[in-house]
């Protein structure tokens, strides 16, 4: 369990990085509504990575004590990402709904990024 949470605390830096500079696209550029959509998705994004990293912990404690352990809680991250573009379309001049569908997939992204970079430290 210890590996895992170093990976999931690289993933939070990583995409707490992506954030700032999506920050930084928002106050410094024309283009707000892209970066805001941006940022609301990731923002939920990385809130599924947290809730699937506690829902892992909580599967590796029930596993340990020989319970049954309970779901990843797909639903409740669907939901999340429902709530998402249920803003974006609320408030479309605010928010760009397809930045922040990109904005979704961001914690996937960083999953698969800090999964090639850890192979490839691994096997030097």
């Amino acid at each position: 369990m210890p590996e895992f949470k170093n990976m999931y605390n690289r993933q939070r830096k990583w995409t707490f990085y992506l954030l700032s500079i999506y920050v930084l696209g928002w106050g410094f550029t024309s283009y707000q509504t892209i970066f805001l959509g941006l940022i609301l998705g990731t923002f939920c994004s990385y809130f599924a990575l947290w809730h699937m990293f506690f829902r892992i912990k909580r599967f590796d404690k029930a596993i340990s004590q020989g319970k049954k352990p309970l779901s990843f809680g797909s639903i409740s991250r669907l939901a999340t990402a429902g709530v998402a573009a249920a803003i974006a379309l609320k408030y479309p001049e605010y928010f760009n709904i397809f930045s922040m569908t990109l904005g979704l997939m961001t914690s996937y992204v960083v999953i698969m990024i800090d999964y090639l970079f850890q192979s490839f430290h691994v096997h030097k």
